[in-house]
């Protein structure tokens, strides 16, 4: 797929690579190593880091899933999000897609600190720094193995439901396997997803539902004696959705016509997705107040 082809079938996955591969350019012109970039370059340029995140800057939480550690972290996030986003995105919605995507890294990036805090507590943790898409393409992928769960098509295609758990499993793997991998990130940017995605198959299911029990209009149209010189033309209900007609000849010289249109489903299953994501937004806002809170009570009694 060309890039004029991927900016007309997914925009949102082509401006998320661009912004991807633009932010790692700028980087690199401004003096930033491009195969090991220094913790401080990378807190510059808005690394999530425990203390800073978790106080002072929760814009880190979004500003590090652009942000990427060197060359082949970015070849490799950008081509799962290339193959990844020209599927997910016709298939949720380009406004959802995105979203889709900021939560779940979001979450991956929550949970990431979460486990970092409870290691400090612990006496078993350091503060450290992540940054990168993959919590939130690791929510793509989760929310892509819903839609093969709940077969949901994109152009006339069911995915896969083996392969995808075949490739989330790999990724999973390799980040227990490889030291350095943020292994919380990718797992609360999956959890992250399979909740988003619930939404979407719930409504997708509904909406289906809804279009194979169809709405019945019956009308009955009196029909002239052979002869009658009147205006027999008769005006038909207009509507936008297929319609299927049925004509019932009546003995009395009249006749029924039957028109069936889809029902659409109840607005509370189209809001669905974006309720669920709604109540994902303000328990991520309740969680960082939470670590929030007792960072500043452990510096308070540190004081």
């Amino acid at each position: 797929m060309t890039i004029q082809q991927l900016l007309k079938t997914a925009p949102v996955s082509t401006l998320l690579l661009v912004s991807f591969i633009g932010l790692f350019i700028v980087q690199v012109l401004t003096g930033v190593d491009a195969n090991n970039p220094s913790t401080q370059a990378l807190l510059s340029w808005g690394a999530n880091a425990l203390p800073l995140t978790m106080v002072d800057d929760p814009w880190r939480l979004v500003s590090s899933a652009f942000l990427h550690i060197g060359l082949m972290h970015l070849l490799f996030n950008g081509f799962a999000m290339y193959f990844f986003g020209q599927v997910a995105e016709p298939m949720f919605g380009s406004a959802k897609f995105l979203a889709l995507f900021l939560l779940s890294a979001i979450g991956g990036n929550l949970l990431n600190n979460y486990v970092t805090w409870q290691g400090i507590l612990d006496g078993t943790g350091q503060p450290g720094l992540s940054a990168g898409a993959s919590g939130g393409i690791m929510g793509i992928g989760a929310a892509l193995l819903i839609a093969a769960l709940f077969k949901i098509s994109v152009n006339g295609m069911v995915l896969n439901l083996r392969s995808l758990v075949f490739i989330m499993g790999i990724n999973l793997v390799y980040g227990f396997a490889v030291p350095g991998i943020d292994n919380a990130g990718h797992i609360g940017g999956a959890i992250t997803g399979l909740l988003i995605a619930f939404g979407f198959a719930l409504a997708h299911r509904q909406r289906i539902t809804s279009s194979m029990a169809p709405m019945t209009y019956s009308h009955t149209y009196d029909v002239p004696e052979y002869g009658d010189t009147q205006d027999t033309n008769t005006v038909y209900p207009a509507t936008a959705d297929p319609i299927n007609t049925t004509i019932n000849h009546e003995p009395s010289g009249s006749y029924s016509v039957s028109l069936e249109t889809p029902t659409k489903p109840a607005l509370i299953w189209q809001l669905l997705p974006w309720l669920i994501m709604l109540l994902i937004s303000a328990g991520f806002i309740w969680w960082w107040q939470d670590i929030h809170q007792q960072i500043l009570q452990v510096l308070k009694t540190i004081e």
